[in-house]
């Protein structure tokens, strides 16, 4: 990385190899100088729970911090409240912001960090226009991706513009013609490169890349909390649910068998389907699980790594698979009905066009190698501890010759916590569901 100062840095760093404790650290050494005393983050929806979590655990000084969710009108009144003597951070999805330009330009942000920044790499889109804008009011400004150039070298010029347009220039078209050969119809279309050891020098004049099979100091696996945040109407189901659970143990005898029993209706609510005990049939109520899990899938093939998603229930299972057909990426799939499960395993394995595998918890915990991939999800999770270690092992075993990421989505508020807390700490399950059933249902 250059020693030049400026107003910009990118961090080219790989899922895992710690983009945010990193920034978290810079910024606060930045806000020991008064150098940064507001912090603009923006981040693609499914994430901007990570970084409030991400605060509270590293950040070893005074801070404000406020997610900017629910309607448009509560968003813009928040920024009435975010100033004070403490670092002030403001997190706001992607698609929010460039709605919220107005009062973010009024607000006056000393620093704003893109988090996935690839989500910007379009010039022309409209919010990729926004943070441009606001990119020139800011003092400092920093990308975070493992993935700055996902199609063509073009990718690069709209993330840095943001940056800092003096290092590639505030014109696509004069950037294109550069270092783009045109051709085709009346010369319209891009047939090859030219000028890339100059692109690439002015690329790494601000940037610091790790790759995480670099990564030395990082233990061969890590754990990672994606913290998801449900839906109002999907947590007033879940509540409902909830309130309904408590009055049935507490008017009724109290067995594990009992408290799993409706431990799994909430478990259900969280991955995104109900069952309708009268009529049967499965009710959807929430996407908040499957958007993140699209936003992980989409670093992973931008990354060029395969990754393996783990399921509890069929019908979140049905929801990735059209998620993935509509998204025209190649998967493998193993659940109860599956038939050919070698076929699939060699085919996650061997084949580059399959991107994903899709495995039931319960069904494939043992005996399958999936080291294609070094990326695993755990989109929903039961309570055996014996399930959650075979589960993980299927990427972490002999074979792999990658460090391993482990992505546990976890809806705020909810029984997924109480799960995750338990198989982390190893706990005694059949205590903890008969003696302190009513910790597991207070949010």
């Amino acid at each position: 990385m250059s020693e030049k100062k400026g107003k910009a840095v990118a961090f080219l760093m790989d899922m895992g190899t710690g983009k945010t404790i990193t920034t978290i650290a810079l910024v606060g050494a930045m806000n020991e100088t008064n150098a940064v005393n507001k912090l603009l983050v923006v981040c693609p929806k499914s994430i901007v729970g990570v970084w409030e979590d991400e605060f509270k655990k590293f950040a070893d000084y005074r801070y404000a911090l406020t997610v900017l969710d629910g309607a448009l009108a509560k968003k813009r009144e928040a920024f009435n409240y975010m100033n004070g003597k403490a670092l002030q951070v403001i997190v706001v999805n992607y698609e929010s912001c460039w709605r919220l330009e107005k009062e973010i330009t009024k607000w006056k942000p000393d620093m704003i960090v893109c988090d996935e920044s690839s989500k910007i790499k379009n010039p022309m889109a409209t919010q990729s226009k926004a943070l441009h804008r606001l990119g020139r009011l800011s003092k400092y400004n920093m990308i975070l991706t493992g993935t700055p150039i996902t199609n063509n070298p073009l990718d690069i010029f709209s993330q840095y513009k943001f940056l800092d347009e003096d290092i590639l220039g505030s014109s696509y078209y004069l950037f294109r013609n550069r270092y783009a050969i045109l051709g085709g119809y009346q010369k319209h279309q891009v047939v090859g490169y030219r000028n890339l050891p100059e692109l690439v020098e002015k690329v790494h004049s601000i940037a610091y890349r790790i790759k995480i099979e670099d990564a030395v100091e990082l233990p061969p696996f890590i754990d990672e909390t994606r913290a998801v945040c449900l839906e109002t109407k999907a947590a007033t189901v879940y509540r409902d649910i909830e309130k309904d659970c408590y009055a049935e143990l507490a008017n009724g005898e109290v067995t594990a068998r009992n408290v799993l029993t409706q431990l799994l209706r909430l478990s259900q609510c969280t991955g995104g389907y109900i069952r309708d005990d009268i009529h049967g049939e499965t009710q959807h109520v929430s996407n908040a699980k499957l958007n993140a899990l699209e936003d992980i899938i989409d670093t992973c093939v931008d990354e060029g790594k395969k990754v393996v998603v783990f399921a509890r229930f069929v019908p979140e299972i049905e929801g990735i698979e059209k998620m993935l057909k509509d998204k025209g990426i190649g998967y493998s799939l193993i659940y109860g009905a599956t038939k050919d499960r070698s076929e699939q395993v060699r085919q996650f394995q061997e084949n580059p066009d399959i991107k994903v595998f899709i495995g039931q918890l319960q069904t494939t915990g043992m005996g399958l190698t999936l080291t294609a991939a070094n990326v695993a999800v755990f989109y929903s999770l039961d309570f055996s501890y014996a399930n959650y270690e075979q589960s993980r092992a299927r990427i972490h075993r002999i074979g792999q010759k990658q460090k391993c990421l482990y992505i546990h989505l976890v809806c705020k508020g909810t029984v997924d916590e109480k799960i995750m807390h338990a198989l982390k700490h190893k706990g005694d399950i059949a205590t903890l569901m008969v003696d302190n059933w009513r910790s597991l249902l207070s949010g």
